[in-house]
């Protein structure tokens, strides 16, 4: 289990102070400074987790109860792999002795350094046939579908919100077409949440879905993430 990141009286007295230097933007400096006094990119340094993102789903998990032993996981966006090492250790992907022995394929657009434990695929999740290839890969058996993928910032907050629902909904439709009954879906979504028509497809699919922004969520920040479980089954009859 994740120990949330340690705090005391005195963190005040410790903030770094960050001068901005020739030629980087101020937008740089101030995301700098508050990476060096962000608590969590410190603990995860501590142990060694790859990112502060990381907590984020060690609590969504600690909440919903997700991930178990024997589970087999896709995580998508998964770069620079601070969620797959979650799951590895969560569902027993590595092996540990006396436990079921799980499953996690950790897919992203750009190759990371492999997570132990991990299946590591490099696509692009919205080229055409990525989810086939992804399909082939897994066979009939998914229990949870991970997705923290985000676009790259084009600094337009509407273009920005448009993309990373577009990312949201192409989750969502692979997530319900390759689950098993009662698994689970988790993706990041921005602070409208899901959008009306994916919210109501989601909530005719899982038993549960909710917003949720969990503590190591920034609390400047405009994301959220969408948690449904208890998914209830592709109808025979739906089209792919």
């Amino acid at each position: 289990m994740a120990r949330k990141p340690d705090s005391g009286r005195g963190a005040r007295d410790l903030k770094v102070r960050v001068k901005t230097a020739r030629g980087r933007k101020l937008s740089s400096t101030r995301w700098l400074e508050r990476q060096l006094n962000d608590p969590y990119v410190a603990q995860a340094r501590r142990v060694g987790y790859r990112s502060r993102a990381a907590f984020k789903l060690a609590q969504i998990d600690e909440k919903y109860r997700l991930l178990a032993p024997g589970m087999h996981v896709i995580d998508l966006g998964a770069a620079p792999g601070g969620w797959s090492q979650i799951a590895v250790a969560r569902v027993n992907a590595a092996g540990a002795p006396g436990k079921p022995r799980g499953r996690v394929i950790a897919v992203d657009l750009q190759g990371f350094d492999p997570v132990p434990g991990a299946e590591q695929v490099t696509l692009d999740f919205l080229d055409e046939g990525a989810d086939d290839r992804l399909r082939a890969l897994v066979g009939d058996r998914v229990d949870v579908v991970l997705s923290d993928m985000a676009p790259a910032a084009s600094g337009h907050r509407q273009t920005d919100h448009l993309r990373i629902v577009a990312l949201c909904e192409a989750a969502a439709q692979f997530a319900m077409e390759v689950l098993s009954p009662s698994g689970a879906f988790v993706a990041k979504v921005l602070a409208g949440g899901a959008e009306a028509g994916l919210l109501a497809r989601l909530k005719r699919g899982f038993a549960r879905v909710a917003h949720v922004k969990p503590p190591a969520s920034r609390a400047d920040s405009s994301e959220k993430y969408l948690v449904a479980t208890g998914f209830r089954g592709r109808p025979a009859t739906q089209d792919r």
